[in-house]
Formats: C-alpha cells, structure tokens, sequence
C-alpha cells in the first residue's frame, strides 16, 4: 500500500474556508475513530486502525463493517479510498438498523481492486443495479480508477431528484432512488428479498470492512436541502 510520508499530510482531512462556507462537514478526523462505530455495536472492532492520517480496515478478519454515529438525508459525499491487491469494499448510505447487515437496507457505492477482485461488480457501480456505459475508446465498460496501492477520489451524490457516481471526477451514471426504473431492477436482484433495502430516505453511511484492506481519508459531507 501507499502512505503518506510526512509533511504529505498537511492539507488532508482538513475543510478549506469555502468548504467551511459551502455546509461542508468532515466525517473523519484523522487522529481517532470519533464519529463511527460498528454496525449493531458500540465501539470500532480491532481490525480497524487510525495510520498516517488514514481510516484503515488493516485486519478485515477482525473488522466489520462501520456506521456514522449521524444519520444523513440528502447529500454531497466525497472521499479518498487506497486499496489493497484484489481488495474489496463498499459505500453504503441510507442504512438503517433494521437490516442483519448493512447493504441489506443501504445501497452499495462499491469499491474493489479492478484487476484482481474475485467479484463482478466492478469499482463505482452501485452493487447489482446499475453500472456504467461502455467506453468508446476502449470498447469495454467505463473504468477510471487507478491501480491498487494509489489513492482514488469518489463523489457521491444522493438526492431526492437524482444520484449520481463519480470515480476521480469521471461521472459514471445518475439514478432516482425509488423510481420505476429503480424499483424494477431490485425486483430482478437479490435485494428483492430484503424487505427493508432502499426504504429509508435516511440513514447512517457505512464503509465495509471485511473484503481485504482498505484506506480511507478526506471523508467530506455536504448537506442537500430537496427542491420545494
């Protein structure tokens, strides 16, 4: 894996005036676990570490899954994730407690090494609905993520008119949760047996924890006020 050496830490997981400005809030300090838990539990598992700056899933046989201590509606989310070698993890936002697991009631940004992850869906589709377009340059499905052990940006945005993924600053798709379109896809997939999947227009955002490693940092949410 990649890490920060010092004085590279300077500027990360810090807001700039104009974030400050704009409703930005970080979600991560950088220095402790302040504002996460586990799914279900109190307390951060011991597979998860706070290093050089980072969120790091460092043993996934002893992690899980985390939650945001808040609960979050409509929103801007960004971030940075670093990856493991055939690693795979995931976003999941709108959780409730409800569900056994966490994407058993949030939908899935998911987040995985390309090149060597076991599983199909692929890095920024949203697991098992929708993925995105095929790249006319390559003749194969859009891919803008960098190499395991590299630092990649996601943007998240969740909306009442619409969601939109982004893998560093490249827009993958954008659909309305809960739309006809929507709904038929979840029919067809295995989140049509979990009744409480994408029913909750709030929730807590998870980061998945038990995939391999993963680094996270610059965790930053912005608030969205729905049209009148």
């Amino acid at each position: 894996m990649v890490h920060l050496v010092a004085g590279e830490d300077s500027a990360i997981n810090t807001l700039t005036p104009a974030e400050k400005a704009a409703g930005w809030k970080l979600l991560f300090n950088g220095k402790d676990f302040t504002g996460w838990h586990n799914f279900k539990h109190h307390g951060i598992e011991p597979g998860w570490k706070v290093e050089n700056g980072a969120l790091v899933c460092a043993d996934p046989h002893h992690a899980g899954d985390i939650v945001t201590t808040g609960r979050y509606k409509w929103f801007e989310l960004r971030l940075e994730y670093n990856i493991s070698k055939g690693g795979n993890s995931g976003i999941m936002y709108h959780v409730t407690d409800r569900g056994f697991a966490v994407w058993a009631t949030g939908p899935e940004f998911q987040l995985e090494d390309n090149a060597r992850a076991a599983d199909p869906i692929r890095c920024g589709w949203l697991y098992a609905l929708y993925r995105p377009p095929i790249d006319p340059s390559t003749g194969k499905t859009l891919d803008a993520t960098k190499p395991a052990g590299q630092w990649n940006q996601v943007r998240l945005i969740v909306s009442r008119e619409k969601c939109e993924h982004y893998i560093n600053g490249v827009k993958y798709f954008e659909y309305v949760l809960n739309s006809p379109d929507f709904k038929a896809r979840v029919a067809k997939s295995k989140f049509s047996r979990m009744p409480g999947f994408a029913k909750s227009d709030i929730g807590y955002i998870a980061l998945q924890g038990d995939h391999g490693r993963v680094e996270f940092r610059n965790i930053k949410l912005r608030p969205i006020e729905p049209n009148p």
